[in-house]
């Protein structure tokens, strides 16, 4: 191998990559109420500071039910990027301080990754965040990032929810509010905490006929003076009950079935069970959970900060009776659904493909595959959601595991007869955002870097051997390989 004056290798990647197109004392991601706070305060310390959210989002990704679970019930007003800008900023007047503190503010733009040297990665100018918007993707240094992400929708499956008008609260609330552009008229609500209740009297608020909640506890779960609230304000409630499936024409949801047999007339199922922290940046990079930020306030990243603030951090409804109460809505709806329930809206996995760990339908089954279930794989030790992930490629979809990660997990635990708590989710890795090739790639590549791509690989009849580099055997190869005598 040819050596330069350090000793090392001439094409190692060390030192080829670009350089950040610039430098913050502080990252935030996220630009909700705890974002914009934690970016105020370090510009006020004097920081450099730079503000990303990922909103207004693309209608593609919105389609996609990324970064929320929309559920295809946007109106058009969210193919208007001007528009959504503007809404944006006349429902959030605290960007405007934030700017006036002297943060720099980048809406619609995506940060997909951090990354940092350390075993197996020492190329690096420093520690990095990868951003991306609609046209181009680059990357920024940083001393500390602040994870603002929020959380985002717990999705569960029932018959009939992989179509239009099934979606999560956290994306009807800020439809109803942020973007103004919720395209439903009559809307039922699943579930009865403080979630479900706030949402129920929002959309009631902003002239959306609540046609319920429905509860599958024998009483809703919320505080006092919210159920009194939703009681005043005539919306029904269905306790003791589960939804056992929805029915829909060419436009989605028209109307949904109870356990009891009533059938009840909507456009909009909303799924108010719970909320997810929103970790996928912090989990991509191999660090600690961000809920485990919530205890110590930082996690530490060799020479940077990682910390995590708002509902990333931890939510304060996920107690004992809360993971409980999501675990007895899992198990009814469960006992709603038929094996050809989709649990996977995006790889079309369904209930009977996920317990018998299967491939979708679109691939082939040999008979040694047709043999395989959960149970063979308990026999070799718990069950893992990335194995199930790797035979099933249920969360492989782009929607990137955000509808049925969570309940995968819980529906493993179910039948693996465990606690929820003892079976891990899938891991996430960057991108975590759906990025297109043209925008993730770096085209104007250093020529450091790009002198060395036909020898990283070493495959004799692609390119020239590294050990061949500058002796006589590297025009030899070069020959062969434009003569075609490679076979």
């Amino acid at each position: 191998m040819e050596l330069n004056f350090t000793g090392t290798d001439i094409c190692a990647i060390n030192g080829t990559r670009s350089a950040p197109e610039a430098h913050y004392n502080t990252v935030v991601v996220g630009a909700g109420p705890s974002g914009i706070a934690a970016a105020i305060d370090a510009a006020k310390a004097g920081l450099r500071v730079l503000l990303v959210d990922e909103n207004p989002v693309s209608g593609a990704l919105m389609g996609n039910d990324v970064p929320l679970y929309f559920g295809g019930r946007m109106t058009a007003a969210t193919q208007n990027t001007e528009r959504m800008l503007e809404a944006i900023f006349m429902s959030m007047p605290a960007l405007e301080t934030a700017m006036d503190a002297g943060v720099e503010l980048l809406l619609g733009t995506t940060a997909w990754g951090v990354y940092r040297n350390g075993p197996g990665v020492a190329s690096l100018p420093e520690q990095v965040v990868g951003l991306a918007d609609a046209e181009r993707s680059w990357i920024v240094g940083f001393d500390n990032i602040i994870l603002a992400t929020g959380g985002r929708d717990l999705a569960m499956a029932f018959p009939g929810w992989n179509q239009p008008g099934v979606m999560g609260a956290a994306a009807l609330q800020m439809l109803l509010t942020r973007y103004e552009a919720f395209a439903g008229r009559r809307v039922l609500v699943i579930g009865s905490y403080d979630l479900a209740l706030e949402t129920a009297l929002l959309a009631k608020e902003r002239g959306i006929d609540v046609v319920g909640l429905v509860e599958v506890r024998a009483a809703p779960q919320g505080r006092s003076e919210l159920i009194t609230k939703v009681e005043a304000a005539g919306i029904a409630l269905y306790c003791g009950q589960t939804i056992a499936s929805a029915k829909g024409g060419i436009d989605g949801v028209e109307s949904a079935t109870l356990s009891s047999g009533a059938e009840i007339a909507c456009d909009t199922i909303c799924i108010a069970i719970g909320l997810i922290p929103s970790i996928e940046l912090v989990d991509a990079m191999h660090g600690e959970r961000a809920l485990n930020a919530q205890r110590g306030g930082y996690i530490p990243q060799g020479e940077a900060t990682v910390s995590a603030v708002g509902d990333c951090a931890g939510l304060t409804d996920t107690g004992f009776d809360h993971i409980a109460y999501r675990m007895e809505w899992m198990r009814a709806l469960s006992s709603v659904s038929a094996d050809d329930t989709i649990i996977c809206q995006c790889e079309e996995v369904t209930r009977a493909d996920l317990i018998g760990v299967q491939p979708p339908n679109y691939l082939t089954r040999p008979a040694p595959m047709c043999a395989r279930s959960l149970e063979t794989l308990l026999d070799d030790g718990p069950a893992n959601p990335d194995q199930i992930k790797r035979l099933t490629r249920a969360g492989m979809g782009v929607c990137q595991g955000r509808r049925c990660r969570d309940q995968v997990a819980m529906l493993l635990a179910i039948e693996a007869d465990k606690p929820f708590g003892t079976i891990p989710l899938a891991s996430h890795r960057a991108p975590v955002r759906p990025l297109p090739l043209k925008i993730l790639a770096e085209w104007d590549e250093p020529a450091a870097l790009d002198a060395a791509w036909d020898v990283w690989f070493g495959i004799p009849t692609q390119w020239v051997p590294v050990e061949d580099l500058n002796t006589p055997y590297q025009d030899e190869h070069r020959e062969m390989l434009y003569t075609g005598m490679y076979k």
